[in-house]
């Protein structure tokens, strides 16, 4: 059997992808788990691809709001790409929509993660600059 979760490291996040249709309690905690293992490793950065899920409860938006709050506190970025419509709904209930990042597909989830880094390179170097 796989891996209901598939994760690689990519040079500037991690990219990880459920390989299951549900996100709910059943898988929930190996998600969070892997947000966990992979922040402690030291990476702040992930691009999840929900293509596959065509269903989340709370358990599993939970798991997500996780692997968005290690990301914010390691200055890391947290994207979606490919969420479903019916995913996508229950984020907008859930008004998670203006918590989230999401993007239609994963080549833009990188360009944002790209985009993001650059900014916080940018506020970093103003930070050192002394301007009176």
């Amino acid at each position: 059997m796989n891996k209901p979760i598939f994760t690689e490291k990519k040079e500037k996040y991690t990219y990880i992808k459920p390989e299951i249709e549900n996100l709910n309690a059943t898988v929930s905690p190996t998600l969070k788990a892997i947000f966990v293992d992979t922040a402690k490793n030291g990476e702040k950065s992930f691009i999840v691809d929900l293509q596959n899920v065509q269903f989340c409860d709370s358990s599993g938006l939970s798991a997500l709001l996780t692997g968005n709050r290690l990301a914010e506190e390691n200055k890391g970025s947290f994207i979606l790409a490919n969420v479903n419509p019916h995913v996508m709904k229950l984020i907008m209930i859930s008004q998670l929509d203006n918590v989230l990042k999401i993007t239609p597909t994963v080549n833009e989830a990188e360009d944002m993660l790209y985009m993001e880094e650059l900014e916080r390179d940018l506020d970093f170097d103003m930070d050192d600059l002394d301007i009176d």
